[in-house]
């Protein structure tokens, strides 16, 4: 599907839609699914024969539920388009391994269609949201196909991550889900690839000629994707013990972003096309090496003020989980060869942000001396912006050189246009059938060889990682691994980039 007619079709889909958010009752289907759901809503893009059903064990009634769906709602949201989005929601209380319970919900479907006369239309969709923890996926999903799924209509699985544990645990999975659903009825979501600034990669590059004719190793000198939050695991750090940072946030969304940064110009904007050029980079990237990788875990402050990782009672005293990690990547193709990727990603660190800083080479033969390097940087979060490091005269009667920027701050030039919620997004194009912006079992595949033998060794092998203290810039060390490894060139002129004061 086209960028351009995106919202256009979405405007106009009036299929009869039926929404199950399995898991209602847990923190990501309140903070998340249903707000997202919500703006939708707001926006008239849901079509307007939608049903929404919440499935989870807790025992409530629908107000009870109708409470917890708008727990996360804005406090200025508009009270009649809350009662309206509140209208087209019911509640469906059963266990995820009884047939009999979901075969209730089967039958609430039945006839909520029934009562808008649209139970016969072939065009009919249903969409069943997965807001689940992994151990019962595969379960949830065979319950489904046995006792929820439509054969007369269209459906739609969205899956949350973490899909799998390694190469050998996601393969299982796609295996039991592939056994249940066909691959275009499978969204794996990750909700990196919904937001703003990652969808404007493919736009910034391949309808730019200035950037596109730079964007290779001729050019570049190296890239970073980095990854910060400035708190840690508190309240979750039992969860996060089991799978770390790399399987948090490295192996699906770091590395999904690098390989859009990275990918070919597709043949044309459909989602196989595109995901066909995602999947040909992924394959290009050797397995991570521990040599090549600096992992850390953050320690309280001096102060005490700030606790460290294995302060939490949820986590083991004895963990080695890295709360921060570091890895150098190649891509070997005729594009990128030689130029490192680096990709970043810690807890506990001095800000949140998460950006994409590609550094280009030094000038040849320059006729300035000390020339600091050009850098195209994508930020992502907090603030959307796209700036150009760019060296000028600095004003005056000196000749001296200084840094400055040509700068897109979207807070600034799109001052009046909302950016929507990355998972309103997702769910849309969920809506849309587009697959554009979703994982496919493939990249699954390759992201998990890329990252399993490091994990494997850190695992097996017991690594110890360093420590850093919370609210610091990470271990000793990061700024040098940079360097050495990334031949990444520190800015050797006064420079600030305004927008973030």
């Amino acid at each position: 599907m086209s960028f351009a007619c995106h919202l256009d079709k979405a405007a106009q889909n009036d299929e009869p839609t039926t929404i199950v958010v399995f898991g209602a009752s847990g923190d990501l289907a309140k903070k998340k699914t249903f707000p997202a759901l919500f703006h939708l809503y707001q926006n008239g893009l849901l079509p307007k024969r939608t049903k929404i059903f919440g499935y989870a064990r807790t025992q409530m009634d629908q107000a009870e539920f109708h409470k917890r769906v708008i727990s996360h709602f804005k406090s200025d949201a508009d009270k009649q388009q809350v009662d309206g989005f509140l209208s087209v929601c019911k509640y469906v209380s059963g266990k995820y391994d009884v047939d009999e319970d979901f075969r209730r919900l089967r039958a609430e479907i039945d006839a909520a269609e029934a009562a808008e006369n649209v139970n016969s239309l072939p065009d009919r969709v249903h969409v069943y949201y997965m807001a689940l923890p992994p151990s019962v996926f595969v379960s949830v999903a065979t319950h489904i196909k046995a006792n929820v799924h439509d054969e007369s209509c269209i459906n739609r699985v969205i899956i949350e991550k973490p899909f799998g544990h390694d190469s050998e645990s996601s393969k299982q999975l796609s295996q039991d889900i592939g056994a249940l659903f066909e691959e275009k009825e499978v969204f794996r979501i990750d909700h990196y690839l919904g937001k703003e600034m990652v969808k404007n990669i493919m736009t910034l590059r391949f309808a730019n000629v200035f950037y596109e004719a730079v964007w290779n190793r001729h050019y570049v000198s190296n890239i970073q994707i980095t990854f910060k939050e400035p708190f840690g695991t508190e309240g979750r750090g039992g969860y996060f013990d089991e799978f770390g940072i790399i399987r948090d946030v490295m192996q699906n969304h770091l590395l999904q972003v690098l390989s859009i940064v990275a990918m070919n110009q597709p043949k044309t904007l459909d989602a196989e096309d595109i995901r066909d050029r995602k999947t040909e980079v992924l394959q290009r990237i050797l397995p991570i090496q521990l040599e090549d990788t600096l992992l850390g875990q953050y320690v309280g402050t001096r102060d005490g003020s700030k606790p460290g990782y294995k302060d939490d009672d949820t986590v083991p005293k004895d963990s080695n989980t890295p709360t921060f990690a570091q890895c150098v990547l190649h891509v070997d193709n005729d594009r990128w060869r030689g130029v490192p990727w680096v990709i970043k990603a810690g807890k506990a660190l001095d800000e949140a942000k998460m950006l994409i800083r590609i550094q280009f080479k030094d000038m040849p033969e320059a006729v300035f001396p000390n020339l600091a390097r050009n850098e195209l940087v994508i930020q992502v979060s907090p603030k959307e912006a796209v700036y150009l490091k760019t060296i000028v005269k600095k004003p005056g009667l000196s000749t001296r050189l200084a840094m400055a920027e040509l700068d897109l701050t979207y807070s600034k030039r799109y001052h009046d246009i909302k950016i929507p919620d990355a998972y309103a997004t997702l769910i849309l194009d969920v809506l849309n059938g587009d697959h554009s912006n979703f994982v496919r079992s493939d990249e699954l595949e390759e992201a998990w060889r890329i990252f399993t033998p490091l994990l494997h060794k850190i695992e097996n092998e017991d690594i110890v990682p360093f420590p850093y203290e919370y609210g610091s810039r990470g271990p000793k060390g990061v700024d040098e691994f940079t360097t050495e490894r990334a031949n990444y060139k520190r800015t050797n002129i006064e420079y600030h980039w305004e927008t973030d004061m």
